[in-house]
């Protein structure tokens, strides 16, 4: 299978979980300015939306959208428990958490990385995700993790989208458990090896 990225952005959530459920995937780069892919292909042509991620399959169909993709890669190796049985309630608590980052994070931030924002809109897109943080805040305080006792897929979103705070100036010094979340996940090794092959983390 072919994982299409751009370093850093939403498409390292299903790169994590690639490595963390030890489904090879082969990694092609794109600039989502240029809208092209390291070897020079026209992504509009492999991917219609114009964004990342998009993970071309063994058969040559492609699924896009991220919350997708990462519970596809996770029921690939059901064993490594990266996303709880379907149909039972923990699966759905962890499509209700993916829906929540997706739409009320990951979609908050998306204008904060434009310079050209009205700083009274980008004030408030920040308050926002703060007030957002804050339930998120709460629940790590008493759990390591989002979903049961384990690391899942929606650890893996969580922790990409929040790295985005330092790029777009958003303070979330005043959210300890979200920070010690974001040491947690990070010290994980198969995400070390995400962020370096993205480019993110320096080679020890």
């Amino acid at each position: 299978m072919k994982l299409y990225y751009a370093a850093g952005a939403c498409s390292l959530s299903p790169h994590i979980v690639a490595l963390e459920a030890g489904i090879p995937v082969e990694l092609v780069k794109v600039d989502t300015k240029a809208k092209r892919t390291a070897n020079g292909e026209d992504f509009w042509q492999i991917n219609p939306k114009g964004y990342v991620p998009a993970l071309q399959l063994d058969n040559g169909e492609l699924l896009t959208e991220g919350t997708a993709i990462v519970q596809y890669l996770a029921d690939l190796n059901p064993e490594s428990g990266l996303a709880p049985a379907n149909g039972s309630t923990a699966r759905y608590r962890l499509q209700e958490t993916l829906g929540y980052i997706n739409s009320e994070l990951h979609k908050t931030y998306t204008p904060l990385f434009k310079p050209d924002m009205p700083d009274a809109v980008r004030d408030e897109r920040k308050d926002y995700l703060r007030k957002r943080y804050a339930l998120l805040e709460q629940h790590l305080a008493k759990h390591d993790w989002l979903i049961g006792d384990q690391f899942t897929a929606a650890d893996a979103y969580l922790f990409t989208v929040t790295n985005w705070a330092q790029h777009v100036g958003l303070d979330l010094s005043d959210f300890p458990a979200i920070g010690a979340f974001q040491q947690r996940v990070s010290s994980r090794p198969n995400v070390q090896s995400a962020l370096r092959a993205e480019g993110l983390l320096k080679a020890a």
